[in-house]
């Protein structure tokens, strides 16, 4: 990527629509639009209102009008990119999008790479990179938290948190350097337990932020909820109940759900992935067998096991089975068919397992509030909220944090160890690096474009 040369992309969605925005940026923005466009009035315009949407018609090359518009000039530095910013809003076509991108590039612009824009708007010094990731996670979120998370990030909560351990650490460093260098100074020693005492304060900060990692991961990317029992017990009913529709086929006929069925469904904002599965039994079927283990397999990374019981019936060993192999497990058991005379109780299921149960029926909705709250809390169970609280939901964040502590935790080894302060900053500064790795104060090149290079074209 060439700083300093003016790109265009769409910033819309490609295909027909009503309205689709082309958006140029750099030195040449304002006079390749100059060139490309007259007003109402068939007038070439010498200078642009800032700001301001001029009602007009794009020319090619012989002068017929390409298609009306409406264009607006933005000067640096008060910009997204803080370069010069032309919008041109024009019919949603393929032809006229095109036609217009055609002539826009003759005139000396080239196409913006994936996250062109954004990443200007980082190398500019207008966002830092957790903020630049934020847009990208606020575009793709699919739920109403994930959207909050993600605009929180872009605020700056995350990296005003990265900011301070930096700052204490940077601080902290400058104080032994000074001390080892100067020893003969009339400067206050640092002693060991004070080292310690603000080593422990960033140490804990990082540990703080990374409990809300696994939080963040559920809002961003969702629940992940295995449904799982016997034949016959309602799986696919429950599956049915929460997307409100009848995705999967409901019969009496044991074996009915061959396969893996999978939907997402938003809980009070949160995105969860329901999966529903083969019924758990011995069969001779060789397709009912492979979705058998398929159902297995699928418990093993699920955040969530929903195991039905049909309450209108005696457990049977298949049932008890099931609890066996899934001990260990995050399990939330379901009574369900509560509408029919009941064969079991919870106490009947209580020797056996020591997880949440709940009383459920498909036909009359029993229960299903009392799902969505297990499932909200399951979320919020720490009292942290994407609405006010600072969150990890980014794997490399999160894996820079992890590094910071490790660095942190030797630095504090070391203390108690005795090691000169010397060794014990080279831990404290690698730890400042890779907290600074979060908001791209200490970064390669070659990992930025990789992380931009994932940014859709136009933004």
């Amino acid at each position: 990527m060439k700083m300093g040369d003016t790109i265009i992309a769409l910033a819309t969605p490609p295909g027909e629509g009503g309205i689709a925005i082309l958006r140029m940026s750099g030195g040449e923005a304002k006079e390749i639009a100059k060139k490309l466009f007259v007003n109402n009035k068939g007038r070439k315009l010498s200078e642009f209102k800032n700001r301001y949407m001029h009602y007009g018609r794009i020319l090619d090359g012989e002068n017929k009008t390409v298609d009306e518009v409406l264009l607006v000039y933005m000067p640096a530095p008060a910009t997204y990119t803080r370069e010069d910013v032309v919008e041109i809003h024009c019919h949603g076509g393929m032809i006229p999008v095109r036609r217009i991108m055609e002539l826009a590039l003759k005139m000396g612009a080239r196409l913006a790479e994936p996250g062109e824009f954004t990443k200007r708007a980082f190398l500019n010094g207008r966002i830092d990179l957790a903020q630049a990731e934020a847009v990208m996670d606020l575009i793709s979120s699919k739920s109403e938290e994930a959207a909050r998370a993600s605009v929180n990030q872009m605020e700056g909560v995350l990296s005003g948190n990265i900011k301070e351990i930096r700052d204490d650490l940077l601080n902290l460093l400058a104080h032994i350097e000074v001390t080892i260098d100067y020893p003969e100074e009339d400067i206050d020693e640092i002693y060991q337990e004070q080292i310690k005492e603000r080593l422990n304060f960033s140490y804990e900060r990082c540990i703080r932020l990374l409990e809300t990692a696994d939080q963040g991961r559920l809002i961003r990317e969702g629940i992940k909820t295995v449904i799982i029992g016997r034949p016959n017990v309602g799986k696919s009913s429950l599956l049915n109940a929460l997307v409100r529709e009848n995705r999967a086929i409901v019969t009496d006929i044991p074996g009915t759900t061959r396969d893996v069925i999978e939907e997402y469904i938003n809980i009070r904002g949160i995105l969860v992935k329901i999966i529903d599965t083969a019924g758990i039994r011995e069969t001779m079927d060789m397709v009912e067998k492979i979705g058998v283990e398929r159902s297995r397999r699928l418990t093993e990374d699920a955040d969530l096991i929903l195991l039905i019981l049909d309450a209108s019936e005696p457990l049977e060993k298949e049932d008890r089975d099931i609890l066996e192999w899934l001990k260990g497990k995050n399990i939330l058991i379901l009574l369900n068919k509560t509408d029919k005379p009941l064969m079991i109780s919870e106490e009947d299921v209580r020797p056996l397992t020591d997880s949440t149960i709940i009383r459920t029926s498909m036909t009359d909705g029993t229960g299903l509030d009392e799902l969505e709250e297990y499932i909200y809390e399951l979320v919020y169970s720490g009292g942290l909220s994407s609405k006010n609280s600072v969150m990890i939901v980014n794997n490399r964040h999160k894996e820079a944090l992890m590094r910071a502590k490790d660095h942190l935790q030797e630095a504090l080894n070391g203390v108690d160890s005795g090691v000169p302060l010397d060794m014990v900053s080279i831990d404290i500064r690698s730890a400042w690096e890779a907290l600074g790795e979060i908001t791209g104060e200490s970064i390669t090149e070659n990992l930025i474009d990789k992380i931009f290079m994932k940014f859709c074209l136009g933004k």
